[in-house]
């Protein structure tokens, strides 16, 4: 398994470093107001992020955090794509730092935390 300081979670608004090693936008929207320029992305794992109607209900409330969480690890294992590009960003993780980048606000609350214990095959202590 990769080590804790190979995968780092960042805002896709934040500035690049030579420190990010490969970049990888985890969200399934191409973030509003972000060039592709200013991103400066390695690449874009759509399949890695949570489906359409998962993050449509929790953004409705539909769902609290807890409940958003257990159905978000459930996806990552349970559907092909998803596991497939966790498979692919852990061995990117055995090989040097991968930088996942999400747009939202809310560092806490963010369905890239999730994503980034599935890679290290790891439970986070800091999630619920």
């Amino acid at each position: 398994m990769p080590s804790p300081d190979a995968v780092v979670l960042k805002g896709v608004r934040e500035e690049p470093t030579p420190d990010d090693g490969l970049r990888v936008l985890v969200d399934r929207l191409w973030p509003r107001g972000v060039s592709k320029q200013r991103a400066a992305l390695d690449q874009w794992a759509q399949d890695a992020a949570p489906t359409t109607a998962l993050r449509k209900a929790f953004h409705s409330g539909e769902l609290a955090w807890p409940q958003f969480v257990d159905a978000y690890r459930a996806e990552l294992v349970k559907r092909p794509e998803a596991a497939a590009a966790v498979a692919e960003l852990r061995g990117r993780a055995l090989t040097g730092r991968v930088t996942l980048l999400f747009a939202g606000h809310d560092h806490l609350r963010s369905h890239a935390r999730v994503l980034r214990e599935a890679i290290l095959g790891t439970p986070d202590p800091n999630l619920p």
